[in-house]
């Protein structure tokens, strides 16, 4: 029967620490926030290889006295809790005391620390948890902390460790994140002794936005103040036209704490309804100020999940807020003077201009008589050009206008090699010309002759001095272009026949039993792309762009993509680290467009981030994605050829169903038709 019995302390801090430490991340995390509660202004952080080998945290805060170093680090010590009520009113970052133990148990450290007016400093090492004696050092005010060979005596955890770039990435992430939590202090990352960030630490959120996620985000943000009940909120929120294709900047600190919230996130978003494209998501950078005792932070070993006293108090206030900003987003503010452009709004003008009254234009082909262009012949840009010759002719404008209704048409033969002329005295009277050497009964004197008639003044020229008016043929009546359609299958077993296409995206289909088919044209495509990327095991042709894509990436998402480079480059996406976040796509495949590449890549460490612990649905969501991102689009013009393909592989039962589960084809039996109509 087995025994129970204690474990050794050794190993139940060893077993304390893999709770604790995971990566070198949460080694950055933990002392960071330790330099954030002594009351820091000026916080440095250096890596190596990602933090495996080397990390170094150095602040300027408060220090620890010599005879309390050795304290510090044994399991539940801390300074920041004295009575149980205090878990109640939780207002520092750090306070279960088990960081500095867990974090000694799997590595080397030393920490120097000097308090404020102190002669000197003290220094301490341990190896494995187990301290030496302190010795005076000497070191600047406030305390630094150098951890060496992390995990050196946990092999088990060591070997679930990524790339250096990644866990450099994920450390770089929690460094970011604690600066724009506390936009007044100053942050500094070195990286292989390269500088990462650096953050002026002035107090604004703003320079601390600019220096840690870039200058494209922060060009793209606008401020939000408000408050409600006891919740305060202030930050930054994205500008409709600034959506990101996931929810990666979305960051939300709770009384300085880093949170991950779906309540929170949804107050923003709901703020957004239809002000967003589709498939966007808005960024934000938001402090909740609200009493320690509303919030309980006590509720997750990491400290990112919290729970609120009042859930709808929070989630008004913060949507609220965020709406009240868009709707006055664009709008003048008070007592700001509007463009030299605009006098006016389009209401202020109906309310101050009345239309006059017992006035009534006639209407005339569409247009009121004496409106703008209402005299002016219309011309038909559409209809078909007609022949003109051009001949040598003199035009001759009656002096006035002409007595009674008709304009007189003569007959004339001038002298042979001499032009004609008008004989004066003869207003009103149209010459028609006939060569002087045709014979008395030739066809231009008998077509002269008998078309010597009176002609309507409306079709003479208009009095002298007016300007030639050229008139349009008569507008050709539109003419009814007719899409071929296959009407049935190639095999001849199912008959089927398309009616047409509705919306750029469904398809309308009659089977051989009289059945209404609507097919998604996208969703169908999807599927068979999907089935098809699925099937083949020959990796996709790549094309090379001719400018890569930089494509800026959250913390969490950019170590993803870095883990994962062999397995995107097996499916045609050569990616590179940029560094600071940045991924750069120099191939994609060639079924994938140009403009889509940043998108797809987005999209692909989304899912990538969230299938972390499952390759094989990391792979199915990669091709899900890689297959939406190739099929045709809704709303795009599609051709007789591809249509006909589509109804073809629906007909035949091979495509059911997209790869998100959503229904390619809906099928509308005669009887439900006729139903419709009452005729059933």
């Amino acid at each position: 029967m087995p025994q129970i019995q204690q474990l050794p302390p050794h190993l139940a801090d060893l077993i304390a620490a893999g709770e604790v430490v995971e990566r070198p991340a949460s080694v950055c995390k933990e002392l960071l926030e330790n330099a954030l509660d002594a009351g820091a202004s000026a916080i440095s952080a250096e890596l190596e290889r990602g933090g495996l080998t080397y990390i170094r945290i150095t602040d300027n805060g408060c220090g620890i006295a010599p005879e309390q170093l050795p304290t510090a680090f044994l399991r539940h010590a801390t300074s920041k809790l004295r009575r149980p009520e205090d878990l109640a009113a939780i207002g520092t970052l750090g306070f279960r005391g088990e960081a500095l133990a867990a974090i000694a148990a799997v590595s080397r450290v030393d920490i120097f620390s000097r308090q404020t007016g102190a002669d000197c400093g003290a220094m301490l090492h341990l190896e494995g948890g187990v301290p030496e004696s302190v010795t005076e050092a000497g070191c600047p005010d406030g305390t630094t902390v150098c951890v060496r060979d992390l995990f050196y005596n946990t092999p088990a955890r060591m070997k679930f460790m990524k790339k250096d770039s990644a866990e450099g990435a994920a450390a770089a992430g929690v460094v970011t994140q604690l600066a724009l939590s506390h936009p007044d202090v100053s942050f500094k990352l070195l990286r292989d002794g390269q500088e990462i960030l650096h953050t002026p630490g002035d107090g604004q959120l703003l320079s601390a936005i600019y220096a840690a996620l870039g200058r494209d985000f922060a060009a793209g943000l606008m401020p939000v103040s408000g408050s409600g009940g006891t919740v305060r909120v202030e930050g930054f929120v994205t500008k409709p036209l600034a959506g990101h294709g996931t929810r990666g900047r979305q960051l939300f600190f709770v009384n300085g704490r880093l949170v991950k919230s779906q309540l929170l996130s949804a107050a923003v978003e709901e703020a957004y309804r239809n002000r967003l494209l589709k498939g966007k998501f808005p960024g934000c950078v938001l402090h909740i100020t609200l009493p320690v005792s509303e919030v309980d932070v006590n509720v997750h070993p990491a400290k990112t999940v919290v729970k609120f006293l009042s859930d709808k108090t929070v989630f008004d206030a913060v949507h609220y807020t965020v709406k009240d900003a868009l709707d006055r987003e664009g709008q003048p503010a008070a007592g700001e003077k509007k463009p030299f452009y605009q006098t006016m709004t389009a209401q202020e003008f109906r309310e101050t201009t009345p239309a006059p009254q017992g006035v009534k234009l006639p209407f005339v082909g569409g247009r009121p008589v004496g409106s703008a262009g209402a005299d002016r012949p219309t011309v038909n840009r559409f209809a078909p050009a007609a022949p003109t010759v051009q001949t040598p002719r003199q035009t001759v404008r009656p002096a006035a206008a002409p007595q009674g209704d008709v304009w007189q048409v003569r007959d004339a033969v001038p002298e042979a090699g001499k032009a004609f002329t008008v004989p004066s005295g003869q207003e009103g009277v149209v010459y028609r010309i006939t060569p002087p050497d045709a014979p008395e009964d030739s066809p231009a004197r008998e077509q002269a002759a008998a078309e010597a008639e009176t002609v309507p003044a409306a079709v003479m020229p208009e009095a002298a001095g007016a300007n030639d008016t050229t008139l349009s043929a008569p507008e050709a009546a539109p003419v009814q272009q007719e899409l071929e359609m296959p009407e049935t299958a190639d095999s001849g077993e199912t008959p089927w026949r398309i009616a047409g296409e509705v919306l750029k995206t469904y398809i309308i289909c009659e089977d051989g039993e009289q059945n209404v088919w609507l097919i998604d044209k996208h969703a169908a495509h999807e599927r068979i792309r999907f089935d098809a990327l699925k099937a083949d095991p020959v990796p996709p042709m790549a094309q090379q762009l001719l400018t890569p894509a930089a494509v800026t990436l959250s913390a969490e998402e950019y170590g993803a993509v870095l883990e994962q480079l062999d397995v995107l480059a097996g499916y045609g996406f050569l990616c590179e680290d940029f560094g600071d976040g940045t991924v750069l796509v120099r191939e994609i495949p060639d079924y994938i467009r140009a403009e889509d590449a940043a998108a797809t890549l987005e999209e692909l460490a989304r899912k990538l981030l969230l299938q972390r612990a499952d390759p094989d649905g990391a792979r199915d969501e990669l091709l899900h994605t890689m297959a939406c991102k190739s099929a045709i689009k809704a709303g795009m013009t599609t051709d007789a050829a591809e249509l006909a393909a589509l109804v073809r592989e629906v007909q035949s039962g091979a495509v059911r169903y997209c790869p998100h589960g959503r229904p390619v084809a809906v099928k509308l039996r005669k009887y439900e038709v006729e139903k419709m109509f009452k005729r059933a």
